[in-house]
């Protein structure tokens, strides 16, 4: 572990430096439209968090393709690929800590820094221990879902609530929703339970804890999405309650 510490926070490091500067730059990919110019910061970050998904989600598919191997031992196997996905994802996580930091009121982004101190120390567990890579490699499937949460977040700031576009990507929203975040949720979480003697007391109670805080998290988020998109007959009250 003391030889692989070196490269592995450089390898957080680079991630942060990396995700930080396309958050700086990524108006000039993406310039705001007229309706989000009040709040540029959130376009930047759900914009940064977005490629995020999109890297990570995508990458955590493409790792148990790879690595058949990764879902019959989620502890010990650690191949190179997926062990650096979860140490970038780590350096993203940091770096949009720090931006929800500098840019929200406290009250306005505290369940979301609760959130991303979780993931940290879960994810960085397994990028320092070179342990539980396949673990979080199954967290990251979550991401999946996350494209298409962010995706809604940059439809409402454009102001298309009212389009196709928005109520195509609400539907498969709600079906990667439960696919790949409730479902997965529900899978770690009897994992846990399963292999709790083969798993140490305090990576355990890391672990159990970690889920039994995202669980509800991610049911009300769910409810609030439900009720927003579908059971609201006039989506436009909902808009500003976003922003």
């Amino acid at each position: 572990m003391p030889m692989a510490l070196g490269p592995d926070l450089l390898l957080v490091a680079g991630s942060f430096t990396a995700f930080r500067l396309l958050n700086r730059g990524v108006e000039r990919l993406v310039p705001p439209p007229p309706s989000a110019r009040r709040n540029r910061w959130k376009w930047r970050n759900i914009w940064t968090s977005l490629a995020h998904s999109v890297l990570s989600g995508g990458g955590a598919l493409a790792g148990f393709c790879l690595y058949p191997g990764l879902h019959e031992d989620l502890v010990g196997t650690h191949p190179p690929g997926a062990h650096s996905l979860v140490a970038v994802s780590v350096g993203y996580f940091l770096e949009d800590f720090v931006d929800m930091l500098c840019n929200q009121k406290l009250h306005q982004s505290w369940e979301l820094l609760f959130h991303h101190s979780v993931v940290i120390v879960c994810f960085g567990i397994a990028v320092l221990l070179h342990q539980y890579v396949g673990f979080a490699l199954v967290a990251l499937l979550v991401e999946i879902n996350s494209i298409f949460l962010h995706l809604r977040q940059i439809l409402l700031m454009a102001d298309l609530v009212h389009t196709t576009c928005y109520r195509l990507n609400s539907i498969i929203n709600l079906g990667t929703y439960v696919v790949f975040r409730i479902a997965t949720l529900a899978w770690m979480t009897r994992w846990l339970f399963l292999n709790q003697q083969h798993v140490p007391l305090a990576t355990y109670t890391v672990g159990t804890v970690g889920m039994a805080i995202m669980t509800p998290m991610n049911l009300i988020l769910f409810y609030r999405l439900l009720r927003s998109d579908f059971f609201k007959s006039n989506r436009g009250t909902h808009r500003k309650k976003e922003e």
